[in-house]
């Protein structure tokens, strides 16, 4: 069967089972439990319900393991940083990661006594600082910049150290690139982004192929009450059989927006996999099924970038990626990446290729005629 099709099945009732295509949200928060709890699948609204079950289920179809879904995507690398490291472990992070979970590390982990270590994406630069190391974390493609990784190779020379791997899938999803087929332990993702694809929900999830590992993250979750509300499960779930439709769309004029980008002379960096001068590109080409909907690029000035973002008409400009609208932002605005004042990170939604083509040439001849 193909992928698409498991995908759109995934989590839904059988074709043999009369009922509702797929159950409506359970919003009970106790259940009636006579006798020994033991004997009840379900017992109490923090431990377990059914909305996240049957989007469980349909996440392990994408992942190729157990699926464990989060209140948000860093409650979930929260969980994954909780039942690895302990006082004393070493973790590697990308020094170009979200930087959110760099954040998380140096004001979490480290005073706690974990040390953390950053090294680059680029050319696996993280291979040369595995000393010792318990935890490997692996983003590809990076947020914003985009660079690229090799997980295969990267997990081989992990493993060969006895040290564990995760990656944030967060860009990429499951659906374009499968970490635990390429050796990781863990694979995590902010599906708040294109996995649900409409920019209503926040939510998250880890996914495993040992059943030890999802049993710890799912008693992570319980005792430290990163429960996910079952509207916003249910919602994600609703919007999962879409996402080969959107995300292929989406992938597609991504490609086209990033060859017109480089093809502009006031242009001055694009970063897109999908370009055959990207660093990464030949990585990305053998690891992903398409190269993604996030372009960035860089057009020099903290003036040209807001010029650029004022002058469009269809791109909103928000912070988050991967929804069906096309969004923009000058990301240098928040702070913490090693970027340009005129970095743009642009998020390819499921408009007619011609109009964002458009409409971004536009924007872009009205920003370039400010001086540098």
């Amino acid at each position: 069967m193909h992928r698409d099709t498991e995908i759109v099945q995934a989590g839904y009732r059988s074709v043999a089972d009369a009922g509702t295509l797929l159950p409506g949200p359970q919003f009970s928060a106790t259940y009636v439990t006579p006798g020994d709890p033991a004997d009840h699948a379900m017992t109490y609204g923090r431990f377990q319900n059914p909305t996240w079950t049957a989007f469980e289920e349909a996440l392990a179809v994408l992942d190729g393991g157990q699926a464990v879904v989060f209140a948000s995507g860093m409650a979930a690398v929260a969980a994954v940083f909780g039942v690895t490291l302990k006082a004393g472990d070493v973790v590697v992070l990308p020094s170009d990661s979200y930087y959110t979970t760099r954040a998380l590390a140096s004001n979490w982990l480290h005073p706690i006594g974990v040390q953390v270590r950053l090294a680059p994406t680029r050319d696996n630069g993280q291979a040369a600082a595995l000393d010792h190391a318990r935890l490997l974390w692996v983003e590809t493609p990076t947020n914003p910049q985009l660079d690229v990784c090799d997980i295969q190779e990267l997990a081989r020379i992990a493993k060969a150290r006895g040290v564990l791997v995760a990656v944030d899938n967060t860009t990429a999803t499951a659906y374009l690139q499968r970490p635990l087929t390429l050796g990781a332990d863990y694979v995590v993702a902010s599906d708040t982004k294109a996995l649900t694809g409409h920019s209503d929900l926040v939510l998250g999830h880890v996914a495993t192929i040992d059943p030890q590992d999802a049993t710890a993250l799912r008693t992570w979750r319980m005792h430290h009450g990163a429960v996910a509300g079952p509207m916003e499960v249910w919602l994600a779930h609703r919007s999962l059989a879409t996402l080969p439709v959107r995300l292929g769309r989406q992938c597609q004029t991504a490609q086209r927006l990033a060859d017109f980008l480089a093809s502009q002379p006031d242009v001055q960096t694009v970063y897109y996999p999908g370009l055959h001068g990207h660093p990464g590109h030949e990585i990305a080409r053998r690891q992903m099924q398409a190269f993604g909907s996030v372009v960035s690029f860089d057009l020099a000035t903290r003036g040209r970038g807001e010029a650029f973002l004022r002058n469009l008409k269809l791109v909103r400009e928000a912070t988050s990626f991967g929804g069906v609208h096309s969004m923009a932002e000058r990301r240098a605005r928040w702070g913490g990446d090693s970027i340009g004042e005129g970095f743009i990170r642009f998020s390819v939604g499921c408009e007619s290729a011609e109009d964002l083509l458009e409409d971004v040439g536009g924007a872009l001849r009205q920003s370039v005629a400010l001086p540098r």
